[in-house]
């Protein structure tokens, strides 16, 4: 029989079932606080994590902290190397070519499903951050980019009605973060990535599966190459 534990993580035989919730509750919010941080660049690859800091910062015990830390640890975000403590994890260029064909397999099933599953608003939200990002192709704003791309693959992903893909996908871009793809995307490559964007939009407005899964994940597949060609 598992004993409830405090804060510190010594077994306590005074804590309720409320504290029990509220510290699991606790221990949520700041792993998801903490995975924003990662992703997000405030917290670099190769970074020892400062749990004193973070106690000072989110006023909290470290207690908690650890717990969430051994989250993020499963989620592949952070590393725990022995008696150095807690490390933002780096990837590797030959890490991120394993992840980018992974995703290149769910991008393309995902195309697939959405591209049989098609209807008018789906179309016209992909077709407006399309030409979104024309526009700002123009101005070779990469910051400005960013975003609305990161949002045109999300919508697809979210879209195709399985929520075991998209999880997956989510979490194997989440780690592509730590490889920081943006800053290897140059402002002369975003005419050349939207065209491919169009050319999935076109796909899936076809309503042909084959060809929206060809398109899809020939997009991520011609990602991982121009990543490899910046790592050289």
């Amino acid at each position: 029989m598992n004993h409830p534990t405090d804060a510190a993580g010594t077994v306590s035989p005074f804590l309720s079932d409320l504290d029990i919730v509220k510290t699991a509750s606790l221990t949520t919010v700041l792993e998801k606080e903490i995975e924003r941080l990662i992703l997000t660049g405030e917290l670099e690859p190769g970074i020892r994590i400062n749990e004193i800091h973070l106690s000072n910062r989110f006023g909290t015990s470290r207690g908690p902290l650890r717990e969430a830390t051994r989250s993020l640890e499963a989620k592949g975000l952070v590393e725990v190397i022995r008696n150095r403590g807690v490390f933002v994890r780096r990837l590797s260029v030959e890490d991120a070519i394993e992840i980018y064909d992974i995703r290149a397999a769910l991008f393309g099933q995902a195309g697939r499903l959405v591209a049989e599953r098609m209807d008018d608003k789906l179309l016209g939200e992909l077709t407006r951050l399309v030409n979104r990002m024309d526009e700002i192709a123009e101005t070779g704003d990469v910051d400005a980019y960013y975003p609305i791309n990161l949002a045109f693959h999300n919508l697809i992903v979210t879209s195709c009605g399985n929520r075991t893909l998209a999880a997956e996908y989510q979490r194997f871009v989440n780690k592509l973060h730590l490889f920081r793809t943006r800053a290897l995307v140059q402002s002369g490559g975003l005419k050349i990535s939207n065209t491919e964007h169009r050319g999935m939009l076109e796909a899936l407005a076809s309503g042909d599966g084959d060809r929206a899964q060809l398109a899809h994940w020939r997009h991520v597949s011609l990602a991982k190459k121009r990543v490899l060609a910046a790592s050289t």
